[in-house]
């Protein structure tokens, strides 16, 4: 102000919580020189100003959202979070008083205790879970809930306060917008950010019962301002208004006496709500002011009478967007309603409307007053009642100098032209503050050279801190912007890969795999080829992981296959481009490949790292409403995973074929098995001419080869074989068809070849033979014309991977062509049932040996061995054929 500083007086210190109160809730009233006071906990107290005493506390079962006074009834309405509205009757002495005294004659230290006095719960009036925000006028309860949807006002006779309340019957009630609850526990709802705003606005004329809206913190309008705003109805019936500021934004107001009348005269319930305006942020007051003041109470010589009639409406928002809206007249003549915006300062904490025009409002840096009042020439006596001047075309709030008032209330007004707030602080500090405001507010004034230098170093200093959040909300912009265009990408390619199940993916991932050679030693490498022919491209946030699973070694079935994950960020990837990926598969430092082996290819999407920096708070500056942004918003698995491909590497495709490549190339390029230090120490020793030494070649000598075969029908093979293999003998084209994945099928085709001899990765020797061959004993219309492939090798374990991987394609062919309905000839059922009694001996039989093995001892268990394979053998070797 131009004036003196404002005088601050504290009067009290209330508990509060680490980090001060939070703001919305706390609530201060003052009836002469009582103060009723709420800091949003469970707790009211009674303050008097004159003793400095702290009279009574009230603990109630909740929080108190919300206190309202009846002065001449000595009726204390409360509004106790997920509880309801309580009603505290005042005319009787407090209970907590005498209680304090009579104690204190008690005790011999003369310490009072603290009169606190739990609230009866006999003393709620209106039990309401969902009750946010409630207003009393005269002998009406005004109350607005939040349903599942719908915000809903409805008003109840106003219960009295008395030995035994009962809740009034309800009147009337009406829909206003819709709503969205905040989540909370089941039978517990959750505390919103923002409380409603409910104020009862009265025209001059309104008699009783509704009296003095004053007294219930309403206001009364001129009546050229009312008609404006609310209609004729609302005039002719003299009855007040309920204007209702909505989190949301919406400013509406419903006719009391309309909304009392609608059960008996039914009609459409949304007429009964008119929007005035939309704030698009939450409302946290609304007030009047008398802005036209007469030419001595512009002097400050004359007060304003205590019934005068405001004349202009005010709304403030949270952000600090300030609605004024005042009768006035256009270029027509005619009396319009006259609507002005402002920004002010935000957030904002709290305000409330003074006399002289002047209306007060709190940030968390400061307190403010901002002046509406016309000081031009008085009213223009050709003017209509009430028409009134322009509203100010901007304001210039001036700073109070204190900081952190959550809550206000302007208690009187002083004989000097003064006036009296009564706030409370964020630490808890309840304080009287007296303004003098007889000087003019700040305008242009003279200024001396050091005042205009400091003035022009905190005008560039608060530039340059707007600069800076500019900057940071702007990046802040761009980041979500990005973060939303990613996550628009990410959508599509889900849903395009999810809907192309059957049929060509428009991502797609293939694995091919050939030997190599790397850091001296031969590896099989696997080949991952990334195809993106989809209309997206796959930019920050996408990574391709590649598993390799290998199963257990056959010579240790006990033991769990070991897995390896491979991530390679995909750092753009647009339409229509590939990237590939060379990966080793083994074999491993102990010289083994653990076949088969499986490659699964996924794409993942990390949530956290494209959304996780968009959803920080946008701004860097302490914000008062800290819980209205979640911690983290993320689901627990951080991502998404589209599954692309699964290969399975088996012994077919790992074999390699010397004798089918050139001396020249046999000789620079054929791999090598992997051999140990000591066998090539001793093999480079070994005297010309004599036998080669090592656990292979004695095996390979002494050991007969393992063997395994399966017959199928010439007829399915064939059926299976037609598209791709017309005109090759039946041999030939099924030995291609199983080197089909293996890098010398071409040479296998070039040749014709049916019989074929590879090497293992542990440089095994493996024989393929294909033959032809007739089954005369299964069909009784005679020979069936089959192929038998037959495996053999010096290696048992390689054997049955070769076998295991010959199976695994058969499984495959059958399986496709009984879906295209062929059906196999008549079959001897009496031979087949006799062939699968013979098979269930011999697995009895292995059974029987196994057990035998964990008893017997090392002499005697070695004929139980030799007899296990021999019945091994007997059970690759079966005498049945795959139709």
């Amino acid at each position: 102000m131009a004036g003196a500083a404002p005088r601050v007086h504290y009067l009290a210190g209330f508990s509060c919580p680490l980090g001060g109160l939070a703001a919305g809730k706390p609530r201060v009233l003052c009836h002469e020189a009582e103060v009723f006071l709420s800091t949003g906990s469970k707790f009211v107290y009674v303050y008097d100003q004159e003793g400095g005493l702290l009279t009574a506390v009230y603990q109630f079962p909740d929080q108190v959202w919300h206190l309202q006074l009846l002065a001449v009834h000595r009726a204390l309405y409360v509004l106790c979070a997920r509880r309801g509205i309580y009603c505290l009757a005042l005319n009787t002495p407090s209970r907590s008083a005498s209680q304090a005294h009579e104690d204190k004659e008690d005790r011999e230290d003369g310490e009072l205790p603290s009169p606190v006095i739990p609230v009866d719960p006999d003393t709620c009036v209106l039990p309401d879970a969902t009750l946010c925000a409630f207003t009393v006028l005269g002998d009406v309860l005004v109350t607005l809930v939040q349903g599942p949807t719908q915000w809903k006002m409805q008003l109840f006779e106003r219960p009295c306060p008395g030995e035994d309340p009962r809740p009034g019957s309800l009147v009337g009630e009406v829909e206003l917008s819709t709503s969205t609850p905040p989540s909370g526990v089941p039978g517990k709802p959750a505390v919103p950010y923002f409380l409603p705003v409910l104020c009862c606005v009265s025209p001059p004329g309104s008699r009783a019962p509704h009296s003095h809206p004053q007294d219930c913190g309403g206001v009364m309008l001129e009546e050229a301002l009312f008609g404006l705003l609310f209609g004729t109805d609302a005039t002719l019936l003299e009855s007040p208004v309920i204007l209702c500021g909505l989190p949301d934004g919406q400013l509406c107001c419903v006719v009391l006496k309309a909304l009392v009348t609608s059960r008996s005269a039914p009609g459409d319930p949304k007429a009964l709500v008119k929007i005035l305006h939309h704030l698009e942020e939450p409302v946290v007051f609304i007030g009047a002011l008398k802005t036209e003041l007469l030419t001595e109470e512009a002097a400050g010589g004359v007060l304003p009478s205590e019934d005068e009639h405001s004349d202009c409406l005010v709304a403030l928002g949270h952000q600090g967007r300030t609605l004024a809206i005042k009768a006035s007249w256009n270029e027509s003549g005619n009396l319009v309603p006259e609507l002005r915006e402002y920004c002010l300062p935000g957030p904002v904490l709290c305000a409330a409307c003074g006399g002289g025009g002047r209306m007060y409002h709190s940030t968390p840096s400061d307190l403010c007053v901002v002046d509406l009042a016309w000081r031009g020439t008085p009213l223009d006596s050709q003017q209509p009642d009430g028409a009134s001047g322009s509203l100010p075309p901007m304001l210039s709030p001036a700073s109070l100098s204190i900081c952190s008032v959550l809550t206000l209330s302007v208690s009187s007004r002083e004989p000097a032209g003064g006036t009296k707030l009564l706030a409370l602080s964020a630490k808890g500090r309840l304080m009287t503050c007296s303004l003098d405001l007889n000087s003019e507010m700040p305008g242009p004034a003279r200024m001396t050279a050091a005042n205009a230098g400091q003035k022009i170093k905190e005008l560039l200093s608060g530039i340059g801190d707007v600069s800076e959040r500019v900057s940071f909300l702007k990046k802040a912009v761009d980041q979500r912007n990005k973060a939303l265009t990613s996550l628009n990408e990410a959508m599509n390619v889900s849903c395009a890969l999810l809907s192309s199940r059957e049929g060509p993916q428009p991502i797609s991932c293939t694995t091919t795999t050939a030997w190599g050679r790397q850091q001296l030693q031969d590896m099989l490498m696997a080949t991952c080829l990334l195809e993106n022919n989809s209309s997206f491209s796959l930019d920050q946030g996408w990574t391709l992981c590649i598993q390799v699973l290998t199963s257990s070694s056959a010579l240790a079935l006990d033991t769990a296959g070991s897995t390896v994950t491979y991530t390679i960020p995909v750092d753009r990837l647009s339409p229509g481009s590939q990237r590939e990926v060379t990966l080793p598969l083994g074999p491993s430092e102990n010289g083994v490949l653990d076949l088969p082996v499986t490659v699964s290819c996924t794409l993942f999407y990390s949530l956290r790292e494209v959304v996780g920096g968009a959803l920080a708070p946008s701004d860097p500056l302490e914000d008062p409403f800290p819980e209205e942004y979640p911690v983290d918003l993320l689901p627990e698995q951080e991502g998404i995973c589209l599954p692309l491909s699964k290969h399975t590497v088996d012994m077919l495709q790992c074999l390699r074929f010397p004798g089918l490549a050139s001396p020249h190339a046999r000789a620079s390029c054929l791999p090598g098995p992997a051999s140990d230090p000591v066998d090539t120490f001793l093999e480079t020793c070994r005297p010309p001419g004599s036998e080669p030494a090592g656990p292979a070649s004695l095996r390979a000598k002494y050991l007969p080869p393992s063997s395994a075969s399966i017959k199928v029908s010439a007829e399915l093979l064939r059926a299976a074989l037609e598209d791709g293999h017309s005109g090759v003998p039946l041999c030939s084209a099924t030995l291609q068809w199983l080197l089909a994945e293996n890098v010398a099928v071409d040479i296998v085709r070039a040749q014709a070849l049916s019989s074929i001899q590879g090497v293992a990765p542990d440089g095994s020797d493996i024989h393929l033979i294909v033959r032809e061959v007739a089954v005369t004993d299964l069909s009784p219309a005679g020979p069936i014309q089959a192929v038998e492939i037959q495996v053999d090798s010096s290696s048992l374990a390689d054997m049955c991977r070769a076998h295991h991987a010959i199976v695994g394609r058969m499984q495959t062919m059958v399986t496709e062509q009984a879906a295209q309905g062929s059906s196999p000839p008549d079959l001897r059922i009496q031979y087949l049932r006799q062939i699968h009694a013979n098979h269930e001996a011999l697995l009895r039989e292995v059974q029987a040996l196994r057990d035998r093995l964990c008893t017997e001892d090392e002499a005697s268990s070695c004929a139980t061995a030799q007899r296990l394979l021999q019945v091994y053998k007997q059970l690759r070797n079966p005498s049945l054929t795959l139709l």
